[in-house]
């Protein structure tokens, strides 16, 4: 009788939920993980020129719900079912946080984040195949996957971060940092979602051959600039600087934050993750001719800068969390 009731308490837990901490964090991972896998879809669909495999129909595919045995058919509707199932488990988590964590602000807004941007971005695609749209318009496609992404690794971490504080003893406030730390990373975060935009813009206008070997472009450092060499060169140039920027955040997360793990490892990751991506974007250039390998160094270009933005978005709300109880902690000194 006795762990029965023990049961009983662990399901119904503040008052009648049905979902475990535990639960709810695997519903976090599984959330990120589909989201992760329609942003790699997305790039598969891009690079093998298959967005019009089903031709100009959605949802059917030429017509039928069920696809003809061709290869971009294929590809274009596997795109289209996970992007489905993002959005189904979206919407599970939207409903999920809301319920059971009631009192957890932030992990609701992430949650909501990732149904609306899951939303929006599965509109545009739907959109773009029965209208044509620009490239503009398409590297806009990606980016809101990407948001929607990143709004799911926030759940995955923020659940992550709460899973573990129960299984320990409670610990004291985290360290605040600085307003300066907060408002780099904010920068960085942005700043990573323009350099973002530029690489998918290089995609859908066919420019990354516009610059030929690497580092350098064209042989020189500063190349002729005219059409696509012009586009891939500013996209270049926007990730060296995005390189010293994210250097900048990880230099000041560590060296001036001894006291606060979490900021330090964030800092730590998001230097590591940003010369990968650079690396990553090297060997894209150099397989640009190699079709098999080339997909393959998109996809881990891609994966590397998701995690990224990810890692970064996190960090962007931690800072901004922990810049005010410095504020609050200021404010409590004055007045002693």
């Amino acid at each position: 009788m006795k762990m029965l009731h023990e049961d009983v308490l662990k399901i119904h837990i503040a008052g009648g939920d049905i979902l475990n901490t535990k639960q709810l964090k695997w519903l976090s991972y599984a959330t990120s993980f589909i989201m992760l896998m329609a942003t790699l879809g997305g790039t598969v669909v891009t690079k093998t020129d298959a967005g019009l495999g089903c031709g100009k129909e959605w949802p059917l595919c030429n017509g039928t719900f069920v696809p003809a045995h061709t290869l971009s058919s294929l590809i274009e509707y596997s795109h289209r079912a996970v992007s489905g199932a993002a959005g189904m488990v979206a919407l599970a988590a939207f409903i999920a946080f809301m319920i059971y964590r009631k009192e957890r602000r932030d992990l609701r807004m992430y949650a909501t984040l990732s149904l609306i941007f899951v939303i929006i971005q599965a509109g545009m695609g739907a959109f773009a195949v029965v209208f044509s749209q620009s490239s503009a318009i398409m590297a806009l496609h990606f980016g809101f996957s990407l948001i929607a992404f990143a709004s799911s690794v926030m759940l995955a971490l923020g659940m992550r971060q709460e899973d573990k504080q129960q299984h320990l003893a409670p610990l004291p406030p985290a360290a605040p940092v600085t307003k300066g730390l907060r408002n780099w990373v904010w920068f960085a975060t942005a700043y990573t979602y323009i350099v973002v935009y530029l690489g998918a813009y290089v995609s859908h206008t066919n420019s990354a051959g516009g610059c030929s070997g690497w580092p350098l472009c064209n042989g020189a450092l500063i190349p002729e600039l005219s059409g696509g060499v012009t586009i891939a060169f500013i996209h270049r140039l926007g990730a060296f600087l995005l390189f010293i920027v994210i250097g900048i955040v990880g230099h000041f997360a560590y060296r001036h934050n001894p006291y606060n793990k979490e900021i330090r490892s964030l800092g730590v990751w998001a230097t590591v993750l940003v010369l990968i991506q650079i690396l990553t974007g090297g060997f894209l250039v150099f397989n640009l001719y190699n079709p098999r390998m080339y997909i393959f160094a998109s996809l881990a270009h891609i994966f590397v800068l998701a995690t990224l933005f990810g890692v970064l978005c996190y960090m962007s709300v931690r800072t901004w969390q922990l810049s005010r109880s410095a504020v609050r902690e200021e404010r409590m000194t004055k007045h002693v």
